[in-house]
């Protein structure tokens, strides 16, 4: 003879599924997962390639949290224009940066902006 049929009613999960998530806190389903991407969307800052680390010390451009702010300030704006490869300046700087990667591709300081011919790029955002 079978036992009697059990169904599980809203909230109510299976005794397997809720001994894992008392284990596991972070596996609580879609608000978790979407809690997370809100908060990696917050705190994502824009990254500087190798490429770009080396010519930024070879130039002697600081790399300081306010310019990252700047940067990522730059890449959010490009980003709600569809923007996908820009060129961040000031008066003495320039960053090419990818934009869906958050990635500085290279660093100029401003006597090498004066014979450069910047190509790949749709879009440019003044820091």
């Amino acid at each position: 003879m079978v036992g009697p049929i059990q169904t599980a009613g809203p909230g109510r999960i299976s005794g397997q599924t809720e001994a894992r998530r008392a284990q596991n806190p972070q596996e609580s389903g879609f608000g978790a997962v979407f809690q997370q991407e809100l908060e990696r969307a917050q705190t994502r800052q824009v990254a500087f390639s190798k490429h770009a680390l080396s010519r930024a010390e070879e130039r002697g451009i600081e790399v300081t949290p306010t310019l990252l702010e700047k940067l990522g300030d730059s890449v959010e704006r490009a980003q709600a224009k569809g923007a996908t490869n820009i060129l961040a300046l000031d008066q003495s700087l320039a960053f090419i940066v990818n934009v869906p990667n958050g990635r500085v591709i290279t660093a100029l300081s401003e006597a090498e902006m004066k014979d450069s011919i910047f190509t790949n790029i749709d879009g440019a955002v003044f820091l």
